[in-house]
């Protein structure tokens, strides 16, 4: 992806967090209003009704934070990994608050974060171009510094949203630029550039298609030349050196 428009990095921040606050100012909101209710009213059924409110809209709240501390914060130093199963988890638990339903395939690694980053904005995009609910399937295959993610997003009215395409390539969607709504496909673009990732989008009737893979991946000899560069006592894994 090129010719992007550069968003300073204080309206980059201040954006994802406009973002993460959108989502949360729901259920948090419904939260207070349960303990309104039951502050100002003691029958025996509105109470229980406030406390079901209540326990539903927390456990939204946390999903979505969990969600976005992965998706969108630091999620550990530089150069950090990132279980995929716990990727698995918060996204699990994020859209069991949202229409789409999630499928998960892949094994369990360790992945470089902003990989992983990138695969949860990838769900997010994918929950966008079925707002009617459907289905989402993940699958990741290859090797975890250079994996291939595949979305199958299948449901009614499936669509690609008309300024998507400009967003990941870093472009505004309109004269009025970048705004809060417009800022996770944004930041997803940013991510894949960042990440080496091509993504290619494919439409047939009611399924829509999300592939992310490597711009490239070296062979076995350019890993083997690049460890032995960077670090000359490192220990070359058996399976990268031809090793049984």
């Amino acid at each position: 992806m090129t010719g992007t428009d550069t968003l300073s990095s204080m309206d980059l921040a201040a954006l994802l967090c406009s973002r993460v606050c959108h989502d949360i100012i729901s259920p948090v909101g419904a939260i207070t209003n349960g303990l309104e209710v039951l502050d100002e009213d003691n029958g025996e059924e509105m109470r229980e009704f406030a406390m079901e409110l209540i326990t539903k809209s927390a456990k939204t709240a946390s999903a979505k934070l969990q969600f976005a501390r992965l998706a969108f914060g630091a999620a550990g130093s530089a150069g950090a990994e990132i279980d995929t199963g716990d990727a698995e988890s918060v996204a699990r638990g994020f859209m069991a608050g949202e229409k789409p339903e999630l499928e998960w395939q892949g094994t369990r690694v360790l992945m470089p974060k902003n990989l992983v980053k990138l695969l949860l904005n990838l769900i997010l995009i994918g929950g966008s171009t079925i707002p009617r609910g459907g289905t989402i399937k993940v699958s990741i295959e290859g090797e975890a510094r250079y994996p291939t993610f595949t979305l199958v997003c299948e449901g009614k009215s499936a669509r690609i949203p008309a300024s998507l395409d400009r967003l990941l390539r870093g472009k505004p969607a309109d004269e009025h630029g970048i705004d809060a709504h417009a800022i996770q496909p944004y930041y997803t673009g940013l991510l894949a550039r960042e990440s080496k990732m091509d993504l290619v989008f494919d439409w047939v009737d009611d399924t829509i298609t999300i592939k992310a893979q490597p711009v490239s991946i070296p062979n076995a000899d350019e890993m083997i030349g690049v460890a032995q560069t960077s670090d000359p006592d490192q220990e070359i894994p058996q399976e990268l050196a031809g090793g049984a």
